[in-house]
């Protein structure tokens, strides 16, 4: 067979496939496509920031004495109580001060029982004439000599009774230790080596910036609840989330925002509280906090796979009772109960493409199979 043969063997079988998939395509008609209303119910547009948990209280512990480090009294990294032994100074140079302190009161007490008794004798006898005035004015300034140096022998005492109480170091809080970062036998002094940290860990803070557009909003939205941002945060629920998609959003609420705008960056610091009893979550994570950003609305919901890029725009395909297809520009909000808000473009009673979007191109005929959504989108 020459060359034209093939050549035009190839052409008759060429058209006999094109007559063939015409064919084929006219007896299957429109191509199906899964068309439904979109979801229209009461919804809360969230706003997303990122920001980082911080602990409510974070104690760094030191000495209140100096002296040698005697003993550590808890395991590194454990939750401790309050008022829980950590560390034991050397405690026999505080045993012996205090000895000496209580000698010293007994010193002092007995002279000044000799003075109060001289006294009183010696007033006894003034009121006979058997003695001079001056006698008693010199037992009484003896008398109130002695007194002074009782009460400066209780409060030698007192402050003894403290040294050798601070030489047991206890929690001033419950929370999370941190390592021990001196080692018995070392010499530690007062006020100045830090020994360990406690963070507490329940419940826990969530600190995040907003700007300037953001804080006008929230204190609108505040004084519509009539409550204030700057007073308690304005009492707004907001869910955190972690890096970790296992761990569900925890639940907390606004309770403090700054005073003023911060003239460098524009934004305000905002914090959040957070029950934390499991202590999943841990000071230094970053997470994403959803803060409810509108007053509760109408909102139209559609499925993400419904909306088809063009260029900067964002359309649905619609679908008219001839199945002809219309496509409809929207501007789109964020994701709600699984679903892409419509801020604009679209008031629910469309009928819309949701499945098959590829198949439906604008000014084409589509056979719709409708099905009804569901108010919370299927995972």
């Amino acid at each position: 067979m020459d060359r034209r043969m093939k050549h035009l063997l190839g052409s008759l079988v060429f058209a006999s496939a094109l007559a063939f998939a015409s064919q084929l395509s006219a007896q299957q008609g429109p191509p199906p496509v899964t068309v439904a209303n979109p979801v229209v119910k009461k919804i809360v547009e969230d706003d997303e920031f990122v920001g980082r948990f911080e602990a409510r209280a974070d104690v760094v512990i030191r000495s209140r004495v100096s002296g040698y480090l005697n003993a550590v009294e808890f395991t590194d990294g454990s939750l401790v109580e309050e008022g829980q032994l950590l560390f034991t100074i050397d405690q026999r140079q505080f045993s012996t001060a205090l000895r000496q302190a209580q000698s010293q009161i007994d010193i002092a007490q007995a002279t000044f029982d000799f003075a109060a008794e001289q006294l009183e004798r010696a007033e006894a006898l003034i009121r006979n004439g058997n003695i001079a005035q001056s006698v008693v004015d010199e037992r009484r300034e003896v008398y109130l000599s002695a007194q002074g140096s009782l009460e400066q022998a209780r409060a030698a005492l007192e402050l003894a009774q403290l040294d050798l109480e601070y030489s047991e170091i206890r929690a001033p809080m419950a929370g999370r230790i941190d390592q021990a970062l001196v080692d018995p036998g070392n010499l530690v002094s007062a006020d100045q080596t830090e020994l360990t940290s406690i963070v507490s860990s329940d419940p826990i803070y969530f600190y995040f910036d907003i700007d300037e557009r953001y804080f006008l909003a929230y204190a609108r939205d505040a004084r519509a609840r009539g409550a204030s941002l700057q007073e308690g945060g304005g009492g707004l629920e907001v869910k955190v989330s972690l890096s970790d998609q296992k761990i569900p959003p925890q639940s907390g609420v606004l309770d403090f925002s700054e005073n003023r705008i911060d003239q460098q960056t524009g934004t305000m610091r905002v914090r959040a509280i957070l029950d934390n009893p499991d202590e999943i979550l841990t000071p230094g994570l970053f997470g994403r906090v959803n803060v409810p950003g509108s007053l509760p609305y109408d909102g139209v919901l559609i499925p993400d796979a419904a909306v088809v890029a063009d260029q900067n725009r964002r359309l649905v395909m619609s679908v008219d009772d001839g199945g002809n297809v219309i496509p409809i520009e929207i501007r789109t909000g964020p994701r709600i109960d699984g679903y892409r808000v419509v801020r604009e473009g679209l008031d629910g009673s469309e009928v819309i493409v949701i499945e098959g979007v590829v198949r439906a191109r604008p000014g084409t005929v589509v056979t719709p199979e409708k099905v009804e959504l569901p108010l919370i989108a299927e995972n």
